[in-house]
């Protein structure tokens, strides 16, 4: 047994049932000291030096603050900064990579970037450091055979970015092998690049025995309109519902058969709501919104004697699941909810938004709308902003911070002197401050 094992062997088991001669802790702090320090100087240990690069890197005020970011100071923008730098086409420096590559270890959602960023010397760093081996070359079968769950997911949604027939067929190759959890999530990456092609494994998928792989699946052939699922929903909303003249009279399911539960109905509804409002809500969501004939403006207008709420909550799903945009803008002004406005496009969303902010308290919801607008906010959404900022200053609400973060981080940056004239008021100068570092953050990588 090594020094290293004995000692972190004795650390589990206790000093009490393996008596340790000295200071364990103190033994420990200097071993890892001493496994951190590396090799020796002139010990090459047979690896060969890092290749030259080929591309410059960031300026050093740019790299800095990374550093600070990575450091903890606004490290919210970290992702801002890496899309931003990585558009230059330009890498950072050496003295940063070791920070850099150990955040990407722990953070999956910024390596998208880190293969420009990191350059020749990161990929060259990966290869002595295991823990930093996911930036080297892309995943091959082999991973797919023997890595871990996160590894494979990587694998298949780098796969079926490139060519998703052919991380479909990797995928049914291995399927009747796969864990029920792995399933539901290797579903999930289907989304992207989602076709008609997608449709036979999907309709097989309804089959599953767990009732997550089912909802994923039956959830992207909700977005295929042509899908054998979407034709059976919309055979079922038309036997539950009539349309005349202004009135849409409903008749809810009065039983949730087999066939209805492998389309992904859910029998049994959440604590207050009814089984046959659930069912209802759910057969509605799924069907393709082409079975209502009409513009979603005008159903709105209509009157619905039974089931009216349902309904309405039901499209709202629909235009989510679907992604329509003109469902999604309709059924905005009946239930503004973030998901929606991920169906429209940015400046839309911004209006939508900004006409939101103005006539809605601030609340847990306007929260949730303004985190679901793209950035970066032009002038009309930001003035809304900063005008409730200032609003509600003076009773300092509990969810004022993340309002006040928020704005700084999705505002456009180069709007920084409007927050800085706009207010004296301490919250405004606050997003000031922090769109005004954005500024110099991009100012600094145009260089």
């Amino acid at each position: 047994m090594t020094g290293w094992e004995e000692l972190t062997s004795t650390a589990l088991v206790g000093t009490d049932r393996r008596p340790y001669q000295g200071d364990l802790l103190e033994t420990a702090a200097v071993e890892v000291a001493r496994r951190r320090a590396g090799r020796r100087v002139g010990e090459s240990g047979g690896q060969e030096r890092a290749p030259e690069e080929e591309r410059r890197a960031v300026g050093r005020p740019a790299a800095e603050r990374l550093g600070r970011m990575l450091g903890g100071e606004h490290e919210r923008l970290i992702p801002e900064w890496l899309a931003a730098a990585a558009a230059t086409g330009r890498r950072v420096p050496p003295y940063v990579l070791p920070e850099l590559l150990e955040r990407g270890r722990r953070d999956r959602s910024i390596r998208v970037h880190l293969g420009v960023l990191a350059g020749h010397r990161g990929r060259w760093l990966a290869g002595l450091n295991p823990a930093w081996d996911y930036l080297l070359e892309e995943p091959t079968g082999e991973t797919w055979e023997l890595g871990g769950a996160a590894d494979r997911r990587e694998h298949l949604r780098a796969l079926r970015a490139a060519d998703p027939g052919r991380a479909r067929r990797l995928l049914e190759s291995t399927w009747e092998r796969e864990g029920p959890d792995d399933r539901a999530e290797f579903v999930e990456v289907l989304a992207a690049g989602l076709s008609m092609d997608d449709e036979p494994f999907l309709e097989q998928a309804l089959d599953d025995r767990r009732r997550e792989v089912r909802q994923a699946a039956a959830n992207l052939l909700t977005r295929l309109p042509d899908s054998r699922l979407s034709q059976r929903m919309a055979e079922r909303v038309r036997a539950c519902v009539t349309v005349r003249k202004d009135v849409i009279a409903i008749e809810a399911p009065v039983v949730c058969d087999k066939e209805m539960e492998r389309d992904g109905v859910r029998p049994k509804p959440p604590r207050g709501l009814g089984e046959r409002a659930w069912w209802l809500q759910q057969i509605i969501a799924r069907a393709p919104l082409t079975v209502w004939e009409q513009p979603p403006a005008r159903l709105l207008a209509m009157k619905i004697p039974d089931w009216d709420t349902e309904v309405k909550a039901a499209w709202v799903r629909a235009a989510v699941l679907q992604k329509d945009p003109e469902w999604a803008r309709a059924m905005f002004g009946w239930d503004p909810i973030a998901d929606l406005l991920d169906s429209l496009p940015p400046a839309e969303q911004q209006e939508l938004a900004a006409d939101f902010v103005r006539e809605h308290d601030l609340d847990s919801q306007l929260i949730m709308v303004l985190g679901g607008v793209s950035s970066h906010w032009r002038e009309g959404l930001a003035t809304a902003v900063l005008r409730k900022i200032v609003k509600v200053s003076t009773t300092q609400p509990w969810n004022l911070g993340e309002l006040v973060k928020l704005a700084g981080e999705h505002i456009d940056p180069a709007l920084f002197p409007l927050a800085e004239s706009y207010s004296p008021v301490e919250s405004i100068q606050q997003v000031a401050a922090l769109l005004r570092f954005r500024a110099d953050m991009y100012k600094e990588l145009a260089r």
